[in-house]
């Protein structure tokens, strides 16, 4: 990443005009965003005072997808975690950062905010005033950049079906093309290395120098690879540990003592959307028991028997908890969303026993009936080809279309299926089914 520019930030930064009708609505939208929505809306947001050619989110708080984008497709589909990763690294605080920087493949210039608490990095490409007599500039945007973010994180940390659901099909998706990929270039290097060594060529030097450079490449790879599945993986011990911080707060002053019966530290790492769930439901857990009188004590277990999570939780009370009240019932709909089963066990005047099982692979599904889309034959060929992975360019020479056709398809698509870009697309046509 080059070092910032001396382009002065005035030119898109003023101090804050009196809010705007407008403004408030699009802070209103913002606040209310599903996360699959959240950086079309923030960049709707900023746009009257900051365009840009995209926005892009990077945010680890979400494992299954932690890239979220808007803006032109050629960026957005290119840009890569480790792209963003060594921008992010490079930004000391949360102080706007404007420069060049390597995006999608090559240098661009970019505006970089960083959200301390969470760690979220966004990036503006092409950053430019829309309006230089209306430009509410730098502190306006970090501002808005600051609702998305805080957004994120609650919606993360409440688990809610339709997060669970989302991010469970991005996950799949891609720990798969990783694997794929891994496989692919792991062959074609290792390959590649075997015949540098060999003793018909005798060019040591070239030998040498294309040696270190393939080893080079394999490290980088497998580097990616570790850094993806930690995106969409987490140790069950690691997990569990997050889990008494998070309690810390809820019992310092309540009065009731937190029993911990900790995990097998060999047990399967969680996909991130099982382990994010699990906290809020053992969180909801604990809500709901401390609502009830006369409990003085709390146990929680985690155990993993290789294909599920398995949650218990156990209180000294009266036993008067009910599978029918508002809070369990919410919390039995995010372990439904990830086909898993909650049963409360009570006993009257001995307490209530609580046991949940999350299931940590995503059930085998056939094709799925995608009539509901009301999508025309052409375009349902077009999000067949997509879900393969194929490129516009691809796509059009195989339909014997022009690639602009392929584009006004694509766009029909997303608003069909109410997805912001071609990620969100392909995950959601596998998670039907459609390969």
């Amino acid at each position: 990443m080059s070092a910032p520019t001396d382009q002065p930030l005035q030119e898109i930064s003023a101090p804050l005009p009196d809010l705007p009708w407008p403004l408030l609505q699009a802070v209103t939208e913002l606040a209310d965003a599903p996360l699959t929505q959240i950086a079309e809306r923030l960049r709707n947001a900023t746009r009257p005072y900051l365009g840009s050619s995209s926005l892009i989110i990077f945010t680890e708080d979400c494992t299954g997808r932690p890239q979220k984008k808007a803006g032109e497709e050629d960026i957005i589909a290119r840009v890569s975690i480790v792209e963003l990763d060594t921008l992010r690294a490079a930004l000391s605080d949360e102080t706007p950062w404007v420069g060049e920087a390597e995006i999608a493949g090559r240098p661009r210039p970019v505006l970089a905010l960083k959200h301390a608490p969470s760690q979220a990095l966004l990036v503006l490409t092409d950053p430019h005033p829309n309006d230089p007599g209306h430009n509410a500039g730098l502190d306006l945007v970090t501002y808005l950049w600051r609702i998305a973010a805080r957004r994120i994180q609650e919606k993360v940390a409440d688990a809610p079906p339709s997060y669970l659901l989302e991010s469970r099909a991005a996950s799949a998706e891609r720990i798969r093309v990783t694997a794929e990929l891994t496989d692919l270039h792991s062959t074609t290097l290792e390959t590649l290395l075997a015949a540098l060594h060999s003793s018909l060529l005798d060019d040591a030097a070239a030998r040498s120098t294309v040696t270190d450079l393939t080893a080079k490449a394999l490290v980088t790879l497998r580097t990616l690879s570790d850094r993806t599945n930690d995106l969409v993986k987490e140790p069950v011990a690691t997990a569990f540990e997050r889990l008494r911080e998070d309690l810390r707060p809820l019992t310092r002053f309540s009065g009731i003592e937190v029993e911990f019966i900790e995990p097998p530290l060999n047990g399967r790492d969680l996909p991130g959307e099982v382990a994010h769930a699990a906290r809020a439901i053992v969180r909801g857990l604990l809500l709901a028991i401390m609502e009830q009188p006369d409990v003085s004590r709390v146990r929680t277990q985690w155990d993993c028997d290789g294909e599920n999570l398995l949650i218990n939780v156990r209180d000294n009370g009266r036993g008067t908890l009910a599978a029918d009240a508002p809070s369990i019932i919410r919390l039995d709909r995010r372990v439904q969303a990830l086909t898993g089963h909650l049963q409360i066990d009570v006993m009257p005047g001995w307490g209530a026993d609580v046991f949940v099982t999350l299931p940590l692979d995503p059930p085998a599904r056939p094709a799925g009936d995608v009539t509901g889309w009301n999508l025309a034959p052409r375009e349902l060929e077009v999000l067949q080809h997509l879900a393969a992975g194929e490129r516009n360019r691809t796509i059009a020479s195989t339909l014997a279309i022009s690639e602009n056709t392929v584009k006004f398809h694509v766009r029909n698509l997303f608003r069909k299926l109410d997805v912001g870009s071609r990620t969100e697309a392909i995950a959601l046509a596998h998670s039907t089914g459609l390969r």
